[in-house]
């Protein structure tokens, strides 16, 4: 049906290599995970002193093998861009992995040229995200071989649908950043009311049918 998905499980607990070992093998080949990186290294540590976090949970990662696709950082919507600390983390994050990486900044500090400047320098894509906490939070950034939306439903986060005139619209921008990008994702993370798949259904025939 689909050849991605999001594991945001991650985020809130541990999983042992098995787990993800099991979830590998249970796709096909061309299937891709964005797995989202663990709370502990993201909101408790804000993304300091985390080298053993990150060695833990890179290692367990690992064993998805090709079917990794992306880890995702999702920061608090508290934290702040600090050049510095930005830059050692993401050095550590390199040193470590050197797949693809999204990251959904959530302070309005974080959409700036210097922080664009720190993200492309690491080959990291800042997420285009809905409900966007400025405008320019709507647009994808950072490195572009990367694109990656995340729709959380609006005006009801995480639960709203959207209307066919957005997922037209998006459609649209998912064909042109297929044309440039190395590698496009599209989650929808309206799933309260259980929205998420048909909008994703619907735009991936929109998309097809283009």
């Amino acid at each position: 049906m689909f050849n991605g998905t999001e594991i945001n499980s991650s985020f809130h607990r541990p999983h042992r290599t098995s787990t993800y070992l099991r979830w590998g093998a249970s796709v096909p080949d061309a299937f891709r995970f964005a797995v989202k990186l663990p709370k502990a290294i993201t909101h408790e540590q804000r993304l300091v002193n985390v080298d053993s976090a990150l060695d833990t949970f890179i290692e367990q990662t690992a064993a998805l093998g090709e079917r990794l696709g992306c880890l995702l950082v999702q920061l608090p919507p508290s934290l702040q861009f600090v050049s510095v600390d930005v830059e050692v983390f993401l050095a550590a994050l390199r040193k470590r992995y050197a797949g693809d990486v999204a990251l959904e900044p959530r302070h309005e500090t974080w959409f700036s040229p210097l922080c664009a400047d720190v993200l492309k320098r690491y080959q990291v894509a800042r997420v285009a995200a809905d409900p966007a906490v400025v405008p320019e939070a709507a647009e994808p950034g950072g490195w572009g071989q990367l694109v990656y939306w995340r729709l959380h439903g609006s005006p009801a986060i995480y639960r709203s649908s959207y209307s066919d005139t957005v997922l037209a619209v998006l459609a649209d921008r998912i064909r042109r950043a297929q044309r440039s990008a190395r590698a496009v994702w599209c989650i929808f993370d309206n799933t309260a009311l259980g929205a998420a798949v048909p909008d994703a259904l619907a735009l991936r025939t929109r998309i097809a049918n283009a």
